[in-house]
């Protein structure tokens, strides 16, 4: 496992500073709620000891999340998010779109967690990011750095969607992007062809696209996901 992740060698955050990042992006970028805003003292105070390259697009997110109405976020996150294709937050989706093999990569997601010793709730699909840096902030950065990289096309075109649309959770991947390596080669050439093309469809069965038989499959769902947290920000 170590010896594919040097095959991505990180910018030079240490674990504490990864796993901190990770566990303040997964939080802002799942759906706003009031708790969200009541954790802004404690998300200021975490992301003001992390690296700048990091902590400087964070801080102005979270400006925004003090100076923006909480029904206003909300409106603006499920314009984004559950309505934009290229702005899906399920990572298995840019790389298979509607097609039959996302459902092999979400089995390979669950395997993923499960030989780290962890079991999802039914109802979330692994794949969420917010569920997968919530995974690798708080049980295993090694299994989630793969598990992101091998999706680093994929977010590469979240970011480039959220920069085209102005969006202020441009900034919230812009500081997961930082914490992953620069891209290269096939993954250039797999944000190229993304870009131009969107992820995959194909027809499935009678015309059904995979999520007419698992609605969790759905890119455009109308819940965010529940992530259930119970460990502190910045926690190892």
């Amino acid at each position: 496992m170590r010896t594919r992740r040097n095959r991505h060698p990180r910018p030079k955050l240490d674990d504490v500073e990864l796993a901190t990042t990770w566990q303040v992006v997964s939080l802002l970028i799942d759906y706003p709620t009031p708790a969200t805003i009541e954790r802004l003292g404690l998300l200021a105070d975490a992301v003001a000891a992390l690296p700048g390259r990091v902590r400087e697009p964070l801080v102005r997110f979270l400006g925004t999340l003090e100076s923006v109405p909480l029904g206003q976020l909300q409106s603006d996150y499920v314009e984004t998010f559950d309505i934009t294709r290229r702005c899906c937050l399920y990572l298995t989706y840019f790389a298979h779109g509607d097609t039959r093999k996302r459902g092999l990569a979400l089995v390979q997601f669950k395997q993923a967690y499960r030989r780290a010793g962890v079991e999802l709730e039914e109802a979330e699909l692994p794949d969420h990011l917010s569920v997968v840096l919530e995974f690798g902030a708080t049980c295993d950065l090694e299994v989630a750095w793969l598990l992101l990289n091998d999706h680093r096309a994929g977010l590469e075109m979240l970011r480039i969607a959220l920069a085209q649309r102005s969006s202020p959770w441009h900034d919230v991947v812009l500081a997961l992007v930082a914490t992953l390596p620069v891209l290269r080669g096939d993954d250039e050439d797999k944000v190229a062809a993304l870009v131009a093309q969107g992820p995959p469809s194909e027809e499935v069965g009678l015309g059904l696209e995979p999520y007419a038989m698992d609605p969790r499959l759905n890119p455009r769902p109308s819940e965010s996901v529940d992530l259930g947290l119970t460990i502190p920000v910045g926690a190892p």
